[in-house]
């Protein structure tokens, strides 16, 4: 199904919350003097509440762009989900610098952030926002509860589907808080209701807990494309397995390329297929797409935020760029990409690989003055313009229709390929390589002339397939990591470690630190090492 999802339901605040993280001002309270006994009485409050857990990584309060936000220390802008995992992701590596100088957003690229970064600490507060949500929503539908309130036949299955889908979701933000922070405050369903300060869990533990959670709610969602567009299937979780169980051996030490492998194939033979055109991925009719597995959907008249694709769509437009093409009323003149990015491709025009979408018209390639927008290529990958030429919905050229495709098939073809490099069975690589060459027939046309032997496919190969693929999308950071090019001096770009040349950064930096405010409200968190 391709309607949309959160564009067609009442964004409800009709929900009572707690909070996990401890901060006395995070201003996480309930919008309603309802109580959850009384909105969960009534079946059709469900799948209004369902959508809020799924606003929760697109919007950033109870009215939208503004007012009324969930939580509070920082401009509502800043404080989108999608924006700052997005920022924590990009911002931090080769793919992306901004010219903005608010606040301490430059220590990101920098690598100098400390536990008191307001924007790495807005991402932690969001995180464990929607893990407080989504915990209320599971503990309000249990089987007893759900016959203890007459909730039968039809709505019963729903409700466990909605269920399973809210399960998904914490364990969404729990794998974000396990790969960005690594160690952190761990409450679930079962925990009391109300102040208290939460245990911390091991990332190792953290890793078990998605896992199980995962293969728990397994045979509990919809079968693959069967469920509402924006909503979460089997697939989604197939898919976020592949994730933890590709980057296992960095969260505890122990390898599981082979598990990578078994559920990379699962979605593989789901019946997704890749977009015929690849900047179709990243218009505003990408919802049409069978390519996209879990989107955070968004809309220009009912999802509004100053986050989200506002931002993405905005805010690398600048200097000689038209917004019109882009089908905004102006650019924010922020991000850009570094040389090393594009030095990946052989021919930057465009022409020959489509993924090559740099803007350089103005733009120079070296950036000696990070706060200058033409000092390094922009990049033309988000718009705003449907795939017949029409804009957006919004009249007034602010909020996007375009979706963000947090997973889609190409990034599951990159994996599963990986995983068999990495010695992952159950694959084979004459099948890896088949699937590396469709994403390069795609990129480059149709012709011939994309395709590698197998004599080329190699990791280093696959972390520069992933950059020419995936580049813009919210993986670069966790990909270094891995590759163990993130903190190194292996791998340099332009202003890593504050210096124009770049330089290697302490290997702590893998893990953000917890922020100072939750380690001195919670006496049961210890700070990540190095901070």
């Amino acid at each position: 199904m391709n309607t949309k999802f959160i564009r067609n339901m009442a964004l409800a605040g009709v929900i009572t919350l707690t909070s996990v993280a401890c901060e006395q001002d995070l201003d996480i309270t309930p919008e309603f003097e309802v109580v959850s006994s009384k909105v969960y009485q009534d079946f059709s409050n469900y799948k209004p509440i369902l959508a809020k857990l799924y606003a929760g990584y697109a919007v950033t309060g109870q009215q939208g762009p503004t007012g009324r936000p969930d939580i509070g220390g920082i401009d509502e802008g800043f404080s989108n989900y999608l924006r700052q995992y997005w920022q924590a992701q990009e911002l931090t590596t080769d793919e992306a610098i901004i010219a903005w100088n608010d606040g301490n957003l430059r220590d990101l690229h920098d690598m100098d952030w400390t536990a008191g970064n307001e924007f790495l600490r807005a991402l932690y507060d969001r995180i464990f926002y929607q893990v407080s949500l989504t915990n209320e929503f599971i503990r309000e539908t249990t089987d007893a509860k759900l016959a203890e309130r007459g909730i039968t036949g039809a709505n019963l299955e729903a409700a466990k589907n909605f269920r399973a889908e809210a399960r998904f979701l914490r364990a969404l933000s729990y794998w974000h808080a396990l790969d960005l922070y690594g160690n952190v405050p761990f409450v679930t369903e079962e925990d009391q209701v109300g102040f208290f300060f939460p245990e911390q869990i091991s990332r190792a533990e953290l890793f078990e807990y998605v896992e199980s959670e995962l293969l728990a709610i397994e045979s509990e969602l919809v079968d693959a494309r069967q469920n509402e567009y924006g909503r979460a299937d089997k697939a989604a979780a197939w898919t976020l397995l592949t994730k933890l169980y590709l980057n296992a051996q960095v969260y505890t030490g122990t390898a599981r390329y082979t598990d990578a492998v078994t559920y990379a194939k699962k979605v593989i033979n789901a019946g997704y297929t890749l977009e015929d055109d690849y900047d179709h991925l990243f218009l505003a009719d990408n919802n049409k797409s069978n390519e996209i597995i879990f989107p955070i959907t968004f809309d220009g008249l009912r999802t509004t935020t100053w986050g989200g694709m506002t931002y993405l769509v905005h805010a690398p437009v600048g200097g000689s760029m038209k917004a019109s093409d882009f089908g905004i009323n102006g650019g924010w003149s922020g991000l850009r990409t570094t040389k090393p990015i594009v030095n990946l491709f052989d021919d930057i025009s465009g022409n020959t690989d489509d993924r090559a979408n740099f803007y350089t018209v103005g733009q120079s390639l070296e950036i000696n003055d990070i706060f200058t927008f033409t000092d390094g290529y922009a990049i033309a990958k988000w718009r705003n313009v449907t795939s017949t030429g029409q804009v957006g919905s919004d009249p007034s050229g602010n909020h996007p229709d375009t979706d963000f495709p947090m997973f889609r098939l190409g990034d599951v073809y990159l994996m599963y390929a990986e995983a068999v490099l990495r010695g992952g069975s159950g694959g084979d690589m004459a099948t890896a390589l088949q699937y590396i060459n469709q994403l390069r027939d795609r990129a480059y046309i149709g012709s011939a002339n994309g395709a590698i032997t197998s004599s080329q496919l190699n990791l280093d190969f696959i972390l520069n397939e992933r950059a020419r693929e995936l580049k813009w999308e919210g993986h670069r950071r966790t990909d270094l990591i891995r590759f163990n090019r993130f903190t190194t001096d292996n791998y340099l770009w332009p202003w890593k470690g504050g210096v124009k040349e770049g330089r290697a950064v302490a290997a702590f930096r893998t893990l953000f630190p917890l922020p100072t405010t939750d380690v001195t409200a919670n006496p049961n968190l210890k700070q990540n090492p190095g901070y």
